[in-house]
This record gives structure tokens, C-alpha cells and sequence, in this order.
């Protein structure tokens, strides 16, 4: 379509760079084939984060893997900017010299 659209990730590995290398293969394929990006990118960016997540363990539990990872996106649609993030991985937004917080990061003491 006529839409301008740009996607960035980053992964930090834990326990190993399987899941990561995983993440970084296939997340972007995934929000890219999914049916709702063009109406609703979060809901893609939601859903193929879950769907990255079981693909990976159902290779984990096949090849004994035991790492997983951090990750966090951002897809750019026209003038909008859509992020998720799964762990405490974290974007900042720099406006004018100035920090914006987008996320509240997942951390272990937060319910």
C-alpha cells in the first residue's frame, strides 16, 4: 500500500542468544504477515509477539533450548509510533533534548 511504515527491534538475550536470534528472524515477519497491521498495528505488534513466544518454545522444548530473551519494537506508521515490549527492555523518546517516558517497564516486584 501507499503507507510509509518502519520497524525497529532490539533483543537481549538471557541464558543464551537462541531466543534472541529467534526474536530477531521472525518477530518482524510475523507483525508483517499479520491481518490486522494495516487497521490496527498494536493489535499485531501484540499478537505476534505472543505468536514469536510459542513458536520459539515449541523449537525450545524440541532442541532442549533454555534461553529466552528481552525485546522491544517499534513500528512506525506514517506519523504514529507504536511500541511493545516484552521484559524490561525500554525505549526512550527524545523530544527537543528532553526524555519522554513511554513505558512502564516490567520488572520482578511489579504485580
Amino acid at each position: 500500500d501507499d503507507i510509509d511504515r518502519a520497524y525497529f527491534a532490539v533483543f537481549d538475550g538471557h541464558g543464551g542468544v537462541d531466543a534472541a536470534n529467534y526474536s530477531a528472524t521472525h518477530l518482524h515477519v510475523n507483525v508483517g504477515l499479520h491481518e490486522e497491521i494495516v487497521k490496527n498495528p498494536a493489535e499485531a505488534l501484540k499478537c505476534s509477539f505472543q505468536k514469536t513466544d510459542e513458536m520459539f518454545l515449541f523449537k525450545a522444548k524440541r532442541e532442549k533450548l533454555r534461553s529466552g530473551t528481552t525485546g522491544v519494537s517499534a513500528l512506525i506508521v506514517g506519523n504514529k509510533l507504536h511500541i511493545a515490549w516484552l521484559g524490561d527492555s525500554q525505549v526512550m523518546l527524545v523530544q527537543q533534548g528532553k526524555a519522554v517516558s513511554l513505558m512502564d517497564p516490567h520488572k520482578p516486584e511489579r504485580e
